[in-house]
């Protein structure tokens, strides 16, 4: 099943890497990869996503659109 995101864009707009990211977020690069793709993930690894690239659970929609 396909997620629409919005994790690249911002990530790309913040000039974080895939690995800065895995790592704040504390998840692998492969999954920060497999996301990016539009494949789906637990809930809890787009909690950790959302929080990692500075915004709040609050605007969750402007994240991940699903």
């Amino acid at each position: 099943m396909k997620c629409t995101n919005q994790v690249k864009t911002i990530r790309e707009s913040k000039l974080m890497s895939k690995s800065e990211l895995a790592r704040k977020a504390g998840v692998s690069a492969l999954t920060v990869d497999r996301i990016e793709r539009g494949e789906s993930c637990r809930l809890e690894t787009k909690r950790k996503i959302i929080l990692a690239l500075g915004y709040s659970l609050d605007d969750k929609n402007k994240v991940f659109q699903d």
